[in-house]
């Protein structure tokens, strides 16, 4: 599981570039940026800890996750430009850490005997909960909601782990497919243009 914490840390660090990122494109000062990269990095983590009642929240008892999201800050901040020239790669460490996080917040849940459903659901918002803090502190509609395959990913990411216990695969493939399927997924979707429908409020053309 040592590789899965890699890419917990890997996660959070490209996620507060995420978040860094987005304050810049709002002007938003320093500190805006610093709470920002913040709250995209550990909400997540911090309201699947909330909800299962694991206090204090795991960010708070270790500091590497502090460290973390501010050198994801400070980085972001001197290097921006070259960051930006990133973004394939920071697309790559997105969508592991996504699965990562996916993973980590099941197995999580399952120590405290949750049911599959809702542990899938926590997997999820942990996955995802810091971009929608992030979009909704920015003004933006949260990406979930628009029509990237992307807290999708996650939750077939979560079914896929939860089948493969059923057939009493050991932990550690079981976590690695899980992960793989989440990548898999997002790439994919991204790579053939893959979304769900959107809801209309009234008919389109498209409709008739």
């Amino acid at each position: 599981m040592e590789l899965i914490q890699f890419f917990d840390y890997a996660g959070t660090f490209v996620f507060a570039i995420s978040g860094t990122l987005m304050a810049a494109e709002k002007r938003l000062d320093i500190f805006g940026a610093l709470i920002i990269g913040f709250a995209t990095a550990i909400g997540g983590g911090t309201l699947r800890d909330m909800m299962l009642g694991d206090l204090p929240v795991t960010w708070i008892r270790s500091l590497d996750y502090f460290f973390i999201v501010v050198g994801g800050v400070a980085v972001t901040v001197l290097f921006r430009r070259l960051v930006l020239k990133l973004r394939s790669t920071l697309f790559l460490f997105d969508t592991i850490g996504i699965g990562a996080f996916t993973v980590i917040g099941i197995a999580k849940a399952q120590v405290v005997g949750i049911q599959p459903p809702i542990a899938v659901m926590l997997g999820m918002i942990t996955a995802v909960a810091g971009g929608v803090i992030r979009d909704t502190l920015c003004n933006e509609v949260p990406l979930i909601f628009r029509k990237e395959i992307y807290a999708t990913a996650c939750i077939g990411g979560g079914a896929f782990y939860f089948l493969l216990q059923m057939f009493d695969v050991s932990q550690t493939v079981t976590v690695w497919l899980s992960m793989l399927c989440v990548v898999a997924v997002r790439i994919l979707a991204v790579r053939f243009g893959i979304s769900l429908p959107i809801v209309h409020d009234k008919p389109t053309d498209e409709d008739n």
